[in-house]
């Protein structure tokens, strides 16, 4: 009999543990959310992101690089300084400049990658995509 008392007590004492641990994760959600960037446009001389992050994610600034998909590296990359952190959605420009020793951007499928980058150059969160430039 006090084999069965004592599973009913784990029993309960465990679903108070999940109970617990559900509140947390709930609570906490809005907290783990994650840095986000999604490239909406590109042009030879400009990419427009939307992103999304936190003040502790610790992001610096968006930097961006494009150039022909299968190149050695990029013909154009880019840096914006002006990042706003608070768990919005914001938008921004990045502008392009030409990279030297590069063959320059022509028309077709270009491949163009952002990422959102912290201070230490490391990145927080980022993406890919092939555009077609004009």
């Amino acid at each position: 009999m006090t084999t069965t008392r004592n599973c009913r007590r784990t029993t309960r004492v465990a679903t108070g543990f999940a109970a617990m641990a559900t509140a947390l994760v709930v609570t906490a959600a809005p907290a783990l959310a994650a840095a986000t960037i999604d490239i909406s446009r590109a042009g030879p001389t400009i990419v427009q992101v939307t992103y999304s992050c936190d003040d502790s994610d610790g992001v610096a600034s968006i930097q961006a690089m494009m150039g022909e998909p299968t190149a050695d590296g990029p013909a154009a990359q880019g840096i914006q300084n002006a990042v706003t952190c608070d768990n919005a959605q914001h938008d921004a420009s990045i502008p392009m400049t030409a990279t030297s020793g590069q063959p320059p951007l022509g028309s077709g499928q270009v491949q163009v990658r952002v990422a959102l980058v912290d201070r230490n150059d490391t990145v927080v969160s980022g993406q890919a995509k092939l555009f077609s430039v004009s």
